[in-house]
C-alpha cells in the first residue's frame, strides 16, 4: 500500500522551499471534529515550510477560534489569489468552486468520508468538474471514488498524520489522569473519543459495557465527546465526561481504546491512541482496517457489541500481551507522520499549475 502511495506521487513536482505557495483552506463546520483537527495540523506543517495561508471558515466556529489563536489569518470569504484553494469537505468544495469561479487557482478537495454517495452520477460530475485534484484520506475512500467513476488520475491517497509523543505517560501521569475522571488504579479503563453520531457506534460500546458488568466487573468504559446522540447511549455502565480538550491527558488514563464505528474514512482518534501507546479494538471497516494490524490491536465486525465485549475481556486477561500491543501500536503510528502528510500534500499542490480561467 505504502509503495503505491509513493508511486502515485512520484510524477509530482519536487518540493521547492524557495517558491512558497499561496493557499486558501475552506471548511464549513462549526464544531471541532477530525476534519478540523486535520486541517489545522496540515496548516501548521505548511506554515513551517514557508507557505502563505488563509483559513476560510465560519467566524465563531471552533476552527476559527483555534486558528486565530495560532496567528493564522481567518476570514469568512476567500481572498482573491492565484494559487491553491483547498476544500476540506463536500460543502466546502461547493463553496470553493462558486467563490473562486474564474480565478487562476488549482482547486483541491480532501474527502474525509467513506460512505458511497446516493447519486453516483451527480457525485462523479461534481468531482470531475469542480476540482482539479482529490485527496483521499485512505485507500478505502479512494476505492469509493473509483467505484463511482471519478478518474483515477485525479486522486491521490494521503493518510492524515499524527504526532507521536516523545515519551509515554509516567505512572504519576496515569494516576492523575484517572483521578480527573474519578477512576482508580485497579480499574480496567476502556476509552473512546468522538462525536456522538450514528456512524461512530457509541451505542455499540454502551451495549458492550452492559455485558462487561458480569464478565469484567472492574471495566470502566469512558465515552468522551459530544453530539446529538449522546443522551441515547447513556446507561449505568458508561461514563460520559463530555468534550475533553486535553486529549493526551485522557489517553494517559486508558488501558485500551475502542472505535466500534459503522463507517470510518480513516480513524484519526484510533491512530492518536496508538501514538500514545494505547492498543486499539476497532471495527474491521474503512480506514481503521488500514491502521490497525495484528499485534497492535484487534479488528472486530462493525455493529457487533458481543464481539466488542469479548475482545475487551480477552485483552484484559493478559496484561503483558496488552503492554506489548501498546508498544507495537506506537511503532505502527510512526508510519503515519505529520511530516509525511505535509510533504505529500505540498507535492500534490505542485503537481499541476493553477488553471488560467
Amino acid at each position: 500500500m505504502r509503495a503505491g502511495i509513493r508511486s502515485s506521487l512520484s510524477k509530482h513536482v519536487k518540493v521547492d522551499f524557495l517558491n512558497p505557495l499561496s493557499i486558501i483552506h475552506i471548511d464549513t463546520g462549526r464544531d471541532w471534529r477530525g476534519g478540523q483537527e486535520s486541517l489545522l495540523t496540515l496548516a501548521r506543517g505548511l506554515r513551517a515550510r514557508g507557505h502563505t495561508q488563509t483559513l476560510v471558515c465560519p467566524i465563531g466556529s471552533a476552527l476559527a477560534e483555534r486558528a486565530a489563536a495560532e496567528q493564522f489569518p481567518v476570514s469568512e470569504h476567500p481572498p482573491r489569489i492565484a494559487g491553491i484553494v483547498h476544500a476540506h469537505s463536500g460543502r466546502a468544495q461547493n463553496l470553493a468552486y462558486w467563490a473562486t469561479l474564474g480565478w487562476p487557482v488549482r482547486r483541491v478537495v480532501t474527502r474525509h468520508v467513506a460512505f458511497a454517495p446516493r447519486n453516483q452520477l451527480v457525485h462523479r460530475l461534481k468531482y470531475k468538474w469542480t476540482c482539479d485534484g482529490i485527496i483521499a484520506v485512505s485507500e478505502s475512500v479512494r476505492r469509493v471514488l473509483l467505484d463511482v467513476g471519478v478518474p483515477a488520475e485525479k486522486i491521490v491517497t494521503i493518510h492524515t498524520g499524527v504526532v507521536v509523543p516523545a515519551a509515554l505517560p509516567t505512572d504519576q501521569d496515569r494516576r492523575a489522569a484517572r483521578e480527573r475522571l474519578g477512576l482508580g488504579d485497579g480499574d480496567f479503563v476502556v476509552g473512546h473519543l468522538g462525536a456522538f453520531t450514528a456512524e461512530k457506534g457509541q451505542d455499540v460500546a454502551a451495549a458492550a459495557a452492559l455485558m462487561l458488568r458480569e464478565t469484567l466487573p472492574r471495566a470502566r468504559v469512558v465515552l468522551a465527546g459530544d453530539g446529538p446522540l449522546k443522551d441515547q447511549v447513556a446507561n449505568a455502565s458508561v461514563i460520559l465526561p463530555g468534550f475533553l480538550a486535553d486529549r493526551a491527558g485522557f489517553l494517559a488514563a486508558l488501558d485500551l481504546f475502542i472505535m466500534p464505528s459503522r463507517s470510518e474514512a480513516w480513524g484519526l482518534s484510533a491512530l492518536e491512541a496508538m501514538a500514545h501507546g494505547v492498543p486499539v479494538i476497532a471495527s474491521d471497516i474503512g480506514g481503521l482496517a488500514e491502521i490497525v494490524e495484528p499485534g497492535s490491536g484487534w479488528l472486530i465486525p462493525p455493529g457487533d457489541s458481543a464481539a466488542l465485549a469479548s475482545a475487551i475481556v480477552s485483552a484484559a486477561s493478559d496484561p503483558e500481551s496488552l503492554r506489548t500491543a501498546g508498544l507495537k501500536a506506537r511503532e505502527r503510528a510512526r508510519l503515519f507522520s505529520v511530516d509525511q502528510m505535509v510533504q505529500q500534500t505540498e507535492a500534490f499542490y505542485r503537481s499541476n499549475p493553477p488553471r488560467q480561467q
